[in-house]
């Protein structure tokens, strides 16, 4: 874990002095109270992680209600893990950081070497609540962010991934799509961060590709699964291939130019 606390208010502030985010994103991870789920989030300190380079997992899961009802669960508990294996048998493995965070229960677990990230199972993910999309991926993006500046405040470069999986459309968040692409943008700029999505069919209701474009995420990252196993298995398999690839030094991530290029 970190040994002291991040300064995140100087973190972001830092990044908006150098022209990395715009006062936009600024206000919005200020404004937000999302000390405590950063915080939580950050793992293990940066001066512990002896690496030239470092890769950023980020995986932020739906733990609504609707997850339950549908039968889903164990659906996304295996293509999570489905995820977590792939990047376990990358060859820049000892490189790659994890960290997986449900809408509703907050952090599962803060970022960890990716041999250390257990699966997700019965005990670390059950699902009951409401779909806070917005707020959360503001957070976990958040997360990223600080965690990226407190790397390269080592001198250490870093790049990330990031998977927002729902079946739903947001219901409980404070913040509006506007303010996730916002962040969204800053981070798309750098060239050194991938942002996905997956939207899970909930019979047709929710035009998932409209709210994740809301929300500033590239068509050629979004993913709209059926709602079946086969489906929504294929799909994480879809994402960890590009992970994997992205994972694996510079060269390998300029290359990575989504699942519908």
């Amino acid at each position: 874990m970190n040994s002291k606390p991040l300064d995140l208010n100087a973190v972001f502030g830092n990044a908006a002095s150098q022209n990395l985010i715009t006062d936009q994103t600024l206000h919005t991870l200020t404004s937000m109270d999302l000390g405590d789920q950063i915080q939580n989030a950050l793992g293990l300190s940066a001066d512990a992680i002896e690496s030239s380079e470092v890769f950023l997992l980020s995986i932020l899961v739906d733990d609504s209600s609707s997850i339950h009802q549908a039968g889903n669960e164990d659906n996304v508990r295996r293509g999570v893990n489905i995820c977590l294996e792939a990047l376990k048998h990358s060859k820049a493995e000892n490189d790659i950081l994890a960290h997986v965070t449900a809408l509703n229960r907050g952090t599962i677990y803060p970022y960890r070497p990716i041999a250390q990230a257990p699966q997700l199972g019965q005990v670390n993910y059950q699902a009951s609540g409401n779909t806070p999309l917005y707020d959360m991926s503001i957070a976990v993006l958040g997360t990223a962010l600080a965690k990226e500046r407190e790397f390269a405040a080592q001198g250490v470069p870093v790049r990330t991934a990031t998977l927002i999986v729902t079946d739903g459309a947001d219901y409980g968040s404070r913040k509006r799509p506007r303010d996730v692409a916002s962040l969204v943008a800053d981070l798309k700029k750098r060239e050194n961060h991938i942002i996905a999505a997956m939207g899970i069919d909930d019979g047709g209701q929710t035009d998932f590709r409209k709210i994740f474009q809301s929300m500033g995420i590239d068509d050629r990252w979004i993913l709209t699964p059926d709602n079946d196993p086969h489906s929504i298995r294929e799909a994480f398999e879809v994402f960890s291939k590009s992970a994997v690839q992205a994972s694996q030094g510079a060269a390998s991530f300029s290359k990575v130019s989504g699942f519908n290029p």
